[in-house]
């Protein structure tokens, strides 16, 4: 008996170790999920985690049907703030960095087939190209989406744009200067191609979201709605003054146990 115990104390110890089943759910929060690529990862990439296959984002977009979410966008929630219209009773917001053409060919359809809203962070002088600050010799190039995806996407209703900066550096590594010219010029020049206000903005690695300069200079800059690469849920009301908002990355070797987990608790695993 003692052995048996023994077994069931250290399996339940590595599950533990693993997942974070035993935390409390998240109450009263808006999950966001962060993805990168849809499709499967090329031969000799580095970056596998970030490559989610349509299978998976299908089951996951199946998960968050069958549990009562309705994703939104940026615009929903500033209505939301503006008094205009409340957000859902589960609201959800499924976000993309960088802004691949697989996001259109490979997840774009299935958004639609979902009635599903997502939001796409763009890096501006990379549309129409291949993700340029990739090294290709550890994460092959991909194409970017261009402006004639983004225009059907966007009238579709299904996905709003945000920025990821111009050129996708590091803006904690920048001098403030150019940091402010990444975030200026690319939500002008974003507004101008899609003729609508632009609200949300992406940090390109997470970085500078939690250094005060950079993120006040966000802020000055006119983003509404400013996300960073910590995971958890931020709760709603979101107090602006306290920290860029937290996502849940969407790894490739997630489960869908890790995605409930995720969803539930904010995270999945250590």
């Amino acid at each position: 008996m003692i052995g048996v115990l023994a077994i069931i104390g250290a399996a339940t110890a590595a599950l533990s170790a693993r997942w974070n089943w035993w935390r409390p759910c998240v109450r009263g929060g808006m999950p966001v999920l962060m993805y990168h690529k849809i499709g499967d990862y090329p031969s000799g990439s580095e970056l596998k985690k970030l490559w989610v296959t349509t299978a998976d984002f299908r089951k996951q977009l199946e998960y968050l049907r069958d549990h009562g979410y309705t994703a939104v966008d940026f615009r929903d929630w500033r209505d939301a703030e503006k008094g205009v219209k409340p957000l859902p009773v589960n609201p959800v917001m499924i976000t993309f960095d960088d802004g691949y053409m697989n996001n259109y060919d490979l997840a774009f359809p299935l958004l639609k087939e979902f009635g599903m809203k997502g939001c796409i962070f763009l890096v501006y002088e990379t549309l129409e190209k291949h993700n340029s600050w990739h090294d290709p010799k550890t994460e092959p190039w991909l194409k970017m989406l261009t402006w004639a995806q983004i225009q059907e996407m966007q009238e579709s209703g299904l996905v709003e744009f945000g920025s990821h900066t111009m050129r996708h550096r590091n803006l904690a590594e920048l001098p403030l200067d150019e940091v402010k010219w990444e975030l200026t010029q690319s939500k002008n020049r974003l507004e101008e191609k899609l003729g609508r206000e632009l609200v949300g903005f992406a940090y390109p690695y997470g970085a500078g979201a939690y250094k005060p300069d950079v993120r006040q200079a966000v802020l000055d800059a006119g983003y509404r709605f400013d996300f960073s690469v910590r995971q958890g849920i931020s709760a709603l009301p979101w107090d602006r003054e306290e920290e860029a908002l937290r996502r849940l990355l969407v790894r490739g070797d997630d489960t869908l146990f890790d995605f409930h987990l995720n969803m539930t608790r904010g995270k999945a695993r250590f």
